[in-house]
């Protein structure tokens, strides 16, 4: 049997749920935590309203320690040439579902770690806050660090390892390109700079001092053991609990992810203007994988949202970010207590 981890606070497993904005709730961080793992609750996409009353459900459902999650983004400048050229790309689409361009919703979509939710975090003060996209800035940081909580950034690449380290990081999760979801990527933009789960951590922990966690592809006990063998002091697993009951999965993704579908994922820049790992489907086929034309992250996401929503009230995932790492065959249909018992044996 795995051991626990000896570098994470009250963590008796080494398992830290991957936090999944859109797909997952309290119910799936507490199952976790309640497990002896860590789970994690994706805030980017929720204002202070509503990451209060997450919250609350949260401390509700489990007193074991949780992870805060945030973006460390610094949101770009709109640049209206571009939206235009956006907006031309996806004409036909609005055309086909009788959409209107002019409905478009303006905002960002995602907001970065900010005044407001560093409040929130004092004011809650959980063991563990993590953030993709770098740091906030040095101000912010320190409010989140005097309240005790360990500080968990994901770096994509050795060069990001060790600016975490040097910023003020706890430790890191270093996340290979296997993974689902959003990349963390945040000294550059060069995709080519960007490798696997087994080729990243062992350079990682080479590199930096700090502990390491292991993200992207790990979806069984085997995996799991990989990463410790490499150095990593714990594994970060998303894709294997989106099929879980406690999860909020769409019945369109679930069905992808459990279909021959899920064998070809590729990094798309189409949903958020961010490069991430979904599940090819319609649109990603049509218009590539990456657009030149999208907004930058997050600016794309409104403009795709309203086409996603049509697509899918007529049964379609055609339009969806169906975001999916490389490694589905731990997706179990199973309580999220039980895959984290799963992954430790």
């Amino acid at each position: 049997m795995i051991q626990k981890p000896q570098s994470l606070p009250g963590i008796k497993k080494p398992i830290i749920q991957a936090p999944m904005a859109g797909v997952q709730d309290h119910r799936l961080a507490a199952a976790v935590s309640n497990a002896g793992g860590l789970g994690s609750l994706p805030c980017a996409m929720l204002d202070s309203k509503a990451l209060r009353a997450e919250l609350e459900a949260l401390t509700k459902a489990t007193d074991r320690p949780y992870n805060l999650n945030f973006f460390a983004h610094s949101p770009p400048t709109p640049d209206p040439i571009r939206e235009s050229r956006w907006r031309d790309a996806l004409a036909p689409y609005y055309a086909e579902f009788g959409l209107n361009l002019a409905d478009i919703p303006c905002g960002p979509g995602r907001l970065p770690f900010n005044e407001e939710t560093a409040e929130i975090v004092e004011t809650w003060q959980p063991a563990v806050v993590s953030f993709h996209f770098g740091l906030p800035e040095p101000t912010l940081l320190e409010r989140v660090k005097r309240t005790g909580a360990w500080v968990l950034s994901t770096a994509t690449t050795v060069e990001e390892a060790i600016w975490l380290e040097q910023n003020g990081a706890d430790a890191v999760i270093a996340q290979g390109l296997e993974a689902g979801g959003h990349r963390g990527i945040f000294l550059t933009t060069d995709m080519t700079t960007q490798m696997g789960t087994f080729a990243l951590v062992p350079q990682v922990t080479a590199a930096i001092k700090l502990p390491v966690i292991a993200a992207g592809g790990i979806a069984d006990a085997q995996g799991v053991q990989a990463a410790l063998a490499l150095g990593a002091v714990a594994a970060q697993v998303g894709t294997a609990f989106l099929l879980c009951p406690e999860a909020n999965t769409r019945p369109l993704h679930r069905e992808a992810l459990a279909s021959p579908a899920a064998s070809h994922t590729a990094i798309t820049n189409l949903f958020s203007g961010g490069p991430a790992r979904g599940i090819v489907n319609r649109v990603i086929r049509e218009l590539g994988p990456v657009s030149d034309e999208a907004p930058a992250f997050p600016l794309a996401t409104s403009a795709m949202g309203l086409l996603r929503s049509a697509a899918e009230a007529s049964g379609s995932g055609d339009f969806s970010p169906l975001w999916s790492g490389q490694n589905t065959s731990g997706c179990r249909d199973i309580p999220a207590g039980e895959l984290v018992e799963l992954l430790c044996w």
